[in-house]
């Protein structure tokens, strides 16, 4: 019986299925599993309500907690596979061909304006195809999971309905979709051969973009570093667990070096997008017992 309890939030992959299925155990720590299968389901739990001792959180949902203070300790645990995310933005093939080009004041759909997904999205056309991304009328479909951030000026809300079917109905001209984007022929990319664009982008920045990690109550950190270290362990062998090609890359890096140069990329996205308030140095996302895991 493990001495220790923790409320956790995590969703269900390939890296963390052993440790969710109890597959893999301590004497020092427990998981009392949150039954969300979908973990930013949870994320405004974590971020407004302190549900969580560990928690599953999106990169700028994070970033932006804490700007907002909230006491989160970042730990460099990628789940979720990282991915690139040239694809994820889609446009109406029946409607006519879309061009990075032509995108200045047309209705891009994003389930929130925070999304980490959307971040990514709109940093690689920003850097990259030069779009000027406060000439295009932003539609949302959610609030962020933080409280604190509200829709920008300018930003169209349609609650309740659906983003999907508002592209199809020619009522947006794109959106920016992630895991759940739909198998429809009528769906295509709007940046053209996003794969071999995907893997240049790769081959310049030497990663793959992660968008969620694992944050830790800092109470925890401060008063049982020893729990916060065994969880991190946990987690490793969870990982190893996980059956893996040989050769793929690994999309779920653990440990600060690792990680680095993609949270300093989303950082220095997010502070362009004004989602956060400054650009943090990689180093203070994590505290004297995350940073050395």
């Amino acid at each position: 019986m493990a001495s220790t309890t923790l409320r956790t939030l995590l969703g269900d992959y390939p890296n963390t299925l052993a440790l969710k299925r109890g597959e893999i155990a301590s004497d020092l720590v427990g998981f009392a599993f949150d039954p969300v299968k979908v973990a930013n389901r949870g994320f405004k739990r974590v971020v407004r309500e302190g549900a969580f001792d560990v928690a599953e959180l999106a990169l700028v949902t994070f970033l932006q907690a804490k700007a907002y203070g909230k006491p989160l300790v970042l730990m460099p645990a990628v789940v979720g596979a990282g991915r690139y995310q040239h694809h994820c933005l889609v446009h109406n093939v029946e409607r006519g061909r879309l061009r990075v080009a032509e995108l200045a004041g047309k209705r891009i759909g994003i389930r929130a304006y925070a999304q980490t997904t959307v971040a990514w999205v709109r940093g690689i056309l920003a850097d990259d195809y030069g779009v000027d991304l406060d000439g295009i009328r932003w539609v949302t479909f959610e609030d962020g999971h933080l409280a604190e951030f509200p829709d920008p000026p300018g930003v169209t809300r349609a609650e309740g309905r659906n983003m999907v079917e508002m592209l199809l109905a020619g009522e947006l001209d794109a959106a920016i979709i992630g895991t759940d984007l739909p198998d429809d022929p009528r769906l295509a990319p709007v940046l053209p051969d996003p794969h071999a664009a995907a893997a240049a982008w790769g081959g310049r920045h030497a990663m793959v973009p992660i968008n969620h990690m694992v944050a830790v109550d800092r109470a925890l950190c401060e008063t049982r570093p020893e729990v916060v270290r065994e969880v991190y362990r946990l987690l490793q062998e969870s990982k190893a667990a996980a059956r893996r090609d040989a050769g793929a890359p690994d999309l779920t890096p653990f440990g600060v070096e690792p990680n680095r140069h993609a949270l300093e990329l989303i950082i220095h996205y997010a502070y362009d997008q004004r989602l956060i308030p400054r650009r943090y140095a990689v180093d203070e996302l994590f505290d004297d017992v995350t940073r050395v895991l």
